[in-house]
């Protein structure tokens, strides 16, 4: 009985993390955003005080955050065999995509038109984040303090401040902000420190994915060959990568462009935008972008490589980590901090609302899809998958009664 209750877990994790690898547009907040709909709305694997306290964690350590979310919840769920599953099925997606695109490139030398089905996707996207802020911002905001907290966070990443720094220092001030308050109402009423129920921790993405970008007609430089790399070189290079990436896909652009076209002279300019291009517009993580190089470098060997060096090291951090979470919650100053790292994510989160909506909602249209995904989302719960759907179907439907 408990062999087949594992098998259930298994196959419950293969069929969700699937799903959500195949149709998680929009980047990490979305991602996010339909990972809570999924886990803590619908099947109730976590509460969502313990869904912000894993998001919190997969914000403090290098690697793509939804992925290490996806690790997470899998090895929660099923253990070992889970966390396997749950992150290989979030990636494959992606990665196979991404592989596709990767070979047209190579053959062709252009790709594929996609800006009609982007068009709707985007303002549904949209939408699905501010629902799970919505969501996840009733639990977070437990008083005014961390209000003021989430408000100041979110204007400090729409001004332009680096997303993990504004974080710390959100967590940082909250700490002694609800601790020194905590102790002077102990005190006051001498009744020693109230012992604080918070939820934990949380950070949300870090740069937004954008599906915002068009590849109305991505068009390379011809056709390309793979070139003479070492593999051992090629997966050391996106190993290291995987292993001390913070700050999201565009911090992603600085460390390739560096590397790959500077250092190692193994892609040009042109090549490298067309890849960040691929992983930006993909579903899944944006990390994926490491399958197209590697094809592009070294043909299907150089994909495998470089695809399990750079999402290698998130599994490896989650192992380590999850046995430390529960540990954060037991004092009471770590508590208070996880409290304000909580409601700066969801500050984050509302950022990224912000950011993508400039280059999203361009027209009544999209404005028009936004909001009626958004009242549908929240007022009927309706599953984040189908309103993604539905955008692309609506997108798709408006660009052919306009031609």
């Amino acid at each position: 009985m408990e062999s087949k209750n594992k098998i259930q877990r298994l196959g419950e994790l293969a069929a969700l993390f699937l799903k959500l690898g195949i149709i998680g547009f929009g980047g990490p907040a979305a991602h996010i955003a339909m990972m809570e709909d999924e886990v803590v709305g619908r099947r109730k694997w976590l509460t969502r005080e313990h869904f912000l306290d894993l998001v919190g964690a997969s914000n403090v350590i290098p690697g793509p955050v939804s992925t290490k979310m996806s690790i997470f919840v899998g090895y929660i769920h099923a253990g070992w065999p889970g966390l396997i599953i749950a992150g290989t099925c979030f990636i494959i997606p992606a990665v196979l995509i991404t592989a596709g695109f990767a070979w047209a490139y190579v053959k062709f030398g252009s790709l594929p038109q996609v800006s009609s089905l982007l068009y709707g996707i985007k303002p549904a996207v949209l939408a699905v984040i501010f629902t799970a802020v919505w969501r996840l911002g009733k639990t977070a905001v437990k008083g005014w303090r961390l209000l003021i907290i989430g408000l100041a966070v979110a204007s400090a990443s729409i001004f332009g401040m680096n997303e993990v720094i504004a974080l710390l220092i959100g967590g940082g001030i909250g700490m002694f902000w609800l601790r020194i308050s905590d102790l002077g109402r102990s005190l006051s009423n001498k009744k020693g420190l109230i012992t604080l129920a918070g939820i934990t921790t949380s950070v949300i993405p870090k740069t937004a994915k954008a599906t915002g970008i068009s590849l109305a007609a991505i068009v390379g430089s011809g056709t390309v060959a793979a070139i003479d790399v070492s593999l051992l070189k090629l997966g050391l290079f996106f190993l290291k990568v995987g292993a001390i990436l913070f700050g999201g896909g565009y911090v992603l652009v600085a460390f390739l462009e560096g590397g790959l076209v500077h250092d190692y002279g193994w892609m040009t300019q042109q090549q490298l935008l067309d890849a960040i291009a691929i992983g930006q517009f993909t579903p899944g993580p944006v990390l994926s972008t490491a399958t197209f190089i590697g094809y592009l470098i070294s043909g299907v060997d150089g994909a495998v490589v470089a695809t399990v060096a750079i999402f290698l090291p998130s599994f490896l951090f989650v192992v380590v980590l999850n046995p430390v979470i529960p540990r954060l919650r037991r004092s009471r100053w770590t508590s208070a901090f996880l409290d304000a790292v909580n409601v700066s994510a969801v500050g984050l989160m509302a950022a990224v609302i912000v950011k993508l909506s400039e280059a999203t909602l361009i027209s009544w249209a999209t404005w028009l899809i936004a909001l009626v995904a958004i009242v549908v989302g929240l007022r009927w719960k309706v599953n984040a998958t189908w309103l993604v759907l539905g955008g692309a179907i609506t997108g798709w439907l408006l660009s052919v009664l306009a031609v």
